[in-house]
C-alpha cells in the first residue's frame, strides 16, 4: 500500500433500515476509531444489493461521490463489512418480529 499506511474498519453502524423502496439502509463506517464516513447507502439494484458512497447532486441530475475508495480491494473490504453487519441487523429484526407474542383477544 502506498505510504505504508493501512486503515482498519473498526465500526459499522446501520443507522436506518427500510423495507420499502430501493434504499434499504443508511450506514456509517469508522476506520481505526479515528475517521468516520456517514451516509453510505445500501441499495437494491437489478442484480441485488450494492453500496453507494456518499454523494452530492451536481446540476442536472448528476451525482458525484464525496468520499470513495480508490482501489477495488478497499471497496470490497468496505462492502463486505457493511453487508456482514446488515445481515446481523436483519437477523435480529426478524428474530424480534417472530418472538413478539400474539395479542390476546
Amino acid at each position: 500500500m502506498k505510504g505504508g499506511i493501512s486503515m482498519n474498519i473498526t465500526d459499522v453502524r446501520i443507522r436506518k433500515v427500510s423495507d420499502e423502496g430501493k434504499m434499504k439502509a443508511v450506514v456509517s463506517i469508522t476506520f481505526d476509531d479515528e475517521f468516520v464516513v456517514h451516509d453510505i447507502k445500501i441499495i437494491e439494484g437489478q442484480n441485488g444489493l450494492f453500496i453507494a458512497m456518499p454523494s452530492r447532486k451536481m446540476g442536472e441530475g448528476d451525482f458525484r461521490d464525496i468520499a470513495h475508495p480508490l482501489v477495488s480491494e478497499t471497496r470490497n473490504k468496505i462492502r463486505d463489512a457493511i453487508f456482514e453487519e446488515y445481515d446481523k441487523v436483519l437477523a435480529e429484526k426478524s428474530a424480534e418480529e417472530t418472538a413478539e407474542p400474539a395479542e390476546e383477544e
